[in-house]
């Protein structure tokens, strides 16, 4: 996948007009937009593969580069959540409001996530009210950001019946959010496809699809 394949474009937070933090689209300009949000290493090869992938299913990726929030060296431990959130609000925004030559107009846009992307893209169901759909791959918000029983977005969460990763993405974690979700009112789904993360070629391809089905369900104009 060639980096040539995306575009680069400045994003301000609405709450700040001083500042501006940059992302980088693929895909068609006439299509649904999704947010697409990396896990704690950045925008990589893997994660711009997705986006590219995503693309092709007939919707606009737009990709944060929130890894400048970042502690290098200390995981997720140095990322401004909140401020992230903030960054996502702007990004569905943009979406919602650019297309070819300002001649086409985006009205709906959903966010998809890895790992510490996922957990902001169920928080973002949560504190971003423009976002349409959700789709993520594991990981949960903790309660101080976003409580997933207050969901207003439709989620589609993505978990592996063999993560330990305790109290962020392990069956236990993944479980308690499906009930906070069932409360909330909202669609939801919780998908147990993966052993762990992407091992599996066949659980890979079988998440996928449901992602396009979810996505295409909600994000249909």
């Amino acid at each position: 996948m060639a980096d040539s394949a995306f575009r680069k474009v400045q994003i301000q937070r609405d709450d700040c007009t001083d500042q501006a933090f940059d992302a980088y689209v693929v895909g068609k300009e006439d299509a649904p937009g999704i947010v697409v949000l990396q896990e704690w290493w950045g925008v990589d090869f893997e994660i711009k593969n997705h986006a590219v992938k995503i693309s092709q299913l007939g919707s606009v990726c737009i990709e944060e580069r929130l890894v400048w929030m970042l502690l290098k060296l200390n995981l997720m431990d140095g990322l401004d959540w909140q401020g992230a959130v903030k960054d996502i609000r702007a990004s569905v925004n943009w979406l919602k409001a650019n297309g070819s030559e300002g001649l086409c107009w985006f009205f709906i846009a959903g966010v998809t996530g890895f790992c510490m992307g996922g957990a902001l893209s169920i928080a973002s169901s949560v504190l971003v009210p423009e976002v349409d759909a959700v789709v993520a791959f594991y990981g949960v918000p903790s309660s101080e950001l976003a409580d997933p029983a207050q969901a207003k977005a439709p989620v589609q969460a993505h978990f592996g019946e063999l993560d330990n990763f305790v109290g962020f993405a392990d069956v236990t974690a993944a479980k308690a959010l499906e009930e906070k979700l069932k409360a909330s009112g909202t669609p939801y789904e919780r998908r147990k496809d993966m052993g762990m993360a992407d091992e599996d070629e066949a659980a890979v391809q079988l998440a996928w699809s449901r992602f396009e089905s979810w996505m295409a369900r909600f994000l249909s104009s």
